[in-house]
């Protein structure tokens, strides 16, 4: 399962409204009738609506363009904004939801959901000191959303700040049961750092968690093979891999939040006889 990262929903309520369109003449020019703010409004709202409601049925396309026309008709609204940049997240399009995060931002800093998004969208860019930085603000404002402690956990295991990590990746776990990811991070940072018996503890608790997730399985795997089991290590790796053949992939664990030590001890384990031919197969 690849690790989440907390993407913000922001849905925003509207107000349906009919309008009517002038008949237009072939002979005269058209008479433009005055635009009426307050429709403007509602008719923007009306749209981010629907924009909300698409995107949780996955049409993201659709929704996007009524977002767009939301954030023309409300050019000053920071809900409207942030539902933008959402969308815009939600397909990988980093700078757009970047500018359009901002945007909201810009027009109310104290929007949760926003500094939230925000700290998604420059993890995802490599920018780990800024999403730290927004995930912080956010946190200050709501400091008991495990999502957003989670991914300032992995902000600050890019950046190094290890046992930052774990006591974020920790509040998470305490806040939400089950919070398999959370532990098993706490398990990645402690095998970088050198514990790796402590790395085994942490892994053998999110697998009970996770109900036998790949992840924590493969990674047993990995630091079982190289303490000197072999027969549980391999065992075990065809299980996980099995499960999910993704995990099989090198750059896959790196996406995943794997450390160079044990990337390392991964492709040693992979590179023995029994993984190779499993691999080949997958």
């Amino acid at each position: 399962m690849l690790k989440r990262l907390y993407i913000v929903s922001l849905l925003i309520a509207a107000t349906f409204l009919g309008t009517q369109r002038p008949a237009f003449s072939q002979a005269l020019l058209p008479y433009t009738l005055p635009l009426d703010q307050d429709q403007l409004d509602q008719a923007g709202l009306q749209l981010a609506s629907e924009a909300a409601q698409l995107a949780q049925f996955q049409q993201v396309q659709a929704a996007l363009s009524r977002a767009q026309l939301a954030t023309q008709l409300l050019p000053d609204n920071a809900n409207v904004w942030g539902l933008l940049g959402s969308l815009y997240l939600q397909i990988e399009d980093l700078d757009n939801a970047a500018t359009a995060l901002e945007r909201a931002k810009s027009l109310e800093s104290d929007n949760i959901p926003v500094l939230f998004a925000l700290g998604t969208v420059y993890f995802r860019q490599g920018q780990y000191l800024q999403a730290a930085n927004s995930l912080e603000a956010g946190l200050q404002l709501e400091a008991d959303n495990p999502g957003a402690l989670f991914d300032l956990g992995n902000a600050y295991y890019k950046l190094e700040r290890y046992e930052d990590a774990i006591a974020r990746y920790q509040q998470a776990a305490d806040l939400e049961e089950d919070f398999w990811p959370a532990v098993n991070n706490i398990g990645l940072v402690l095998y970088e750092q050198g514990d790796v018996d402590g790395a085994i503890q942490k892994w053998q608790e999110a697998l009970e968690m996770s109900d036998g997730e790949s992840e924590p399985r493969l990674a047993i795997a990995v630091a079982l093979f190289a303490q000197g089991d072999r027969t549980t290590a391999i065992e075990m790796g065809t299980e996980a891999l099995e499960r999910d053949s993704r995990y099989a992939d090198i750059d896959f664990l790196d996406e995943n939040l794997w450390g160079s030590d044990l990337l390392t001890a991964t492709q040693t384990f992979f590179n023995i006889p029994e993984m190779t031919a499993l691999i080949a197969q997958l």
